[in-house]
């Protein structure tokens, strides 16, 4: 396929990242390999947009803590960034809000390099202190997404795709929205059988054709529970988590016994919100 008939993917993660590991940057290096092998794709972007302190999670530490580890993270990567935006807002902001808000910003930014210059400017980390501005008056459809602007793709773990299945954590239409009008990025781990939650499930399976399941050979079960497991038993978390992640997290003492417990007892913001507003 000719290079101009490609599309442009910008990958975004939404999560936690408490504390981001290796293993999240991998997700993208896998994720990129494989759309970018597919001779349709090409991904030119990656993007990490860690959930605000709003979404009461227990054992989230402050958003600013995590931004920060997130960034060193990415500090030696050409291609994935940090964006802070979900992580600033006072509520807690379902996903599917956040890739329509990612996707206007590019539709925008497409829209004013076409009237400055006929070359698309990628957005990188020198323009991070510009003001990121929320166009949440537009409800356009993504279907009406102009030609040449890149389209935005959730990248995730197959514990997200499962965790659709759980009941009130996720909006039946946001599920809709996200598979229908964005499209998935599913990185599937040993023990997980994420083709047959698709067949399990009418609306994953109605739109199959924009999930992509990509298999890890390279099996990491690295995760961020186990990372804050290790930490608060005073064990060696080098090598799972970047050098200057691991530096960052014992110069503020991050995480403990005591940091475990923050928001305990209090109700997941998306079962809160969506339980309410499923009661007659």
């Amino acid at each position: 396929m000719d290079k101009s008939e490609k599309t442009d993917v910008v990958l975004l993660a939404c999560g936690s990242f408490n504390p981001i590991t290796n293993m999240h940057l991998r997700l993208f290096e896998l994720a990129r390999d494989f759309m970018n092998g597919t001779g349709k794709y090409r991904v030119i972007k990656g993007i990490i947009s860690p959930v605000g302190d709003a979404y009461k999670k227990k054992g989230l530490i402050p958003a600013h803590h995590r931004i920060i580890m997130a960034e060193l993270a990415t500090k030696n990567s050409n291609w994935v960034e940090v964006d802070t935006w979900e992580s600033l807002q006072k509520e807690w902001v379902e996903t599917a809000k956040v890739l329509r808000h990612h996707q206007e910003k590019l539709e925008a930014s497409n829209c004013d390099h076409q009237q400055n210059s006929p070359v698309l400017e990628r957005s990188g980390r020198k323009r991070k202190w510009t003001e990121q501005r929320q166009n949440s008056s537009q409800k356009k459809s993504l279907e009406a997404t102009p030609k040449g602007v890149p389209k935005v793709k959730l990248l995730c773990g197959a514990d997200l795709l499962e965790s659709f299945g759980v009941p009130n954590l996720w909006k039946s239409e946001d599920i809709t929205q996200i598979v229908a009008d964005y499209g998935l990025i599913c990185i599937t781990r040993a023990g997980s059988d994420a083709q047959k939650f698709i067949y399990e499930s009418d609306v994953l399976w109605k739109h199959q054709s924009n999930i992509y399941l990509v298999n890890e050979w390279i099996t990491n079960d690295i995760s961020s529970t186990k990372i804050r497991r290790a930490l608060r038993r005073g064990q060696s978390i080098r090598y799972l988590v970047p050098d200057l992640v691991q530096e960052y997290i014992e110069k503020h003492n991050l995480y403990s016994s005591e940091s475990e417990d923050r928001n305990a007892g209090i109700v997941l913001a998306p079962l809160q919100r969506n339980t309410a507003e499923a009661k007659p």
